[in-house]
């Protein structure tokens, strides 16, 4: 969502000056080199990295070059859409959407980021209606937004809770007052948190035997960026269950459907995009059954930063300390994978304590607050 500053801009020409185009990207799966990143996409990185340099100090983030020329392809379950916008020569701003093809096919995903010094002249305004168009015009009825601020509003900052009852965001902040203005209601809130590698081993070893203590039914499996192939159905099993059992407040946002294949097209996807992996799961002894997972994933162009993706323990299975025992396994396999990493940076919904206090007990520290929001188009 547009985070406008009134400080320092100049005028906005005349509206006709202001041109929005699609941008170019060369098909998913070509060689990563720099050559395929084309001047409207990279003005597009460039923009997204100084606004996360300005805001967070690093790029942690932020997609890297090769990230980008796989993402923005889309794919066979997920359309997407990159629109630069440009006065005269100069990049201002862009937008995105985002379709879901096989399921939550409603809905439509939307970003907007406009250049500081052009903020507050009407560019985010327009770039947010360019986007609800292409959603519109594709039939699609719920659209969802995010944005993340960082930590401590300003002391007696007016306060705008998620409808989720868990979780809040400054009501002055210009980001969240763009998306007020515009008919998004604020969802949820999520918490990002960041752990200091390495985790000391002695901390790592109490969690471990205290989580063995109430799992003598269960066994840890692991894999590195392909899943075995006796396991990839019921880990395709769980990639579902992560859809509709992980908190999403008020979002229209339902199953999702996945299959073997599914699971080896985005195991591919990654690779491609310079993203390694790794994966800690528990077996349930009895069944065999794969009945908890959680992935942390590298890329070598941010060596210092490792991103906690999903976390889920299947329902019936809750309360063996899973969670603990596959994130805990996951940490040793990825500081002895991956050394150059120096912390975790991870997403919570705030209504999730559970996951909350397991990551709070591994030594996450509190990083940001996330807003995801709604609209509704009549």
């Amino acid at each position: 969502m547009d985070n406008p500053d009134p400080d320092g801009v100049p005028s906005l020409p005349a509206p006709d000056a202001l041109v929005i185009a699609a941008v170019v990207v060369p098909p998913a799966g070509g060689a990563p080199d720099a050559a395929r990143v084309s001047g409207d996409l990279r003005d597009c990185q460039a923009m997204r990295a100084a606004q996360d340099m300005a805001v967070w100090g690093n790029l942690d983030r932020c997609l890297t070059d090769r990230e980008a020329l796989e993402y923005w392809p889309g794919n066979r379950y997920e359309e997407r859409h990159l629109f630069l916008a440009r006065i005269g020569s100069e990049p201002v701003g862009l937008c995105s959407v985002t379709l879901p093809l096989q399921d939550n096919t409603a809905t439509a995903g939307i970003d907007v980021l406009v250049v500081p010094r052009w903020r507050r002249r009407g560019i985010g305004r327009a770039l947010l209606g360019h986007a609800e168009t292409v959603a519109r015009t594709r039939g699609r009825s719920s659209l969802d937004g995010y944005h993340e601020l960082p930590l401590d509003p300003p002391e007696g900052a007016r306060m705008l809770a998620a409808k989720s009852g868990s979780g809040h965001l400054p009501m002055d902040h210009p980001a969240t007052a763009f998306a007020v203005a515009h008919g998004y209601q604020l969802e949820q809130v999520e918490r990002s948190s960041r752990l200091a590698l390495p985790v000391p081993r002695d901390l790592l070893a109490r969690l471990e035997a205290e989580g063995h203590a109430h799992a003598a039914h269960y066994t840890l499996t692991s894999w590195d960026d392909h899943c075995p192939e006796g396991l990839v159905a019921g880990y395709a099993r769980l990639r579902v269950r992560m859809s509709t059992d992980a908190p999403t407040a008020g979002m229209d946002w339902q199953r999702e459907d996945w299959d073997a294949a599914r699971v080896r097209e985005d195991e591919s996807a990654l690779g491609r995009g310079g993203v390694q992996s790794s994966v800690a799961a528990a077996l349930h002894r009895h069944t065999g059954e794969l009945v908890a997972y959680t992935v942390l994933t590298w890329r070598p162009e941010v060596p210092g930063s490792l991103i906690q993706q999903d976390t889920l323990v299947a329902a019936e299975h809750r309360g063996h300390r899973l969670g603990m025992l596959v994130k805990a396994a996951n940490l040793r396999r990825a500081q002895e994978k991956w050394p150059p990493a120096r912390s975790v940076l991870t997403w919570n919904a705030s209504e999730n304590q559970h996951m909350l206090a397991i990551n709070t007990a591994l030594g996450f520290k509190p990083a940001g607050y996330e807003g995801e929001w709604k609209k509704r188009l009549g």
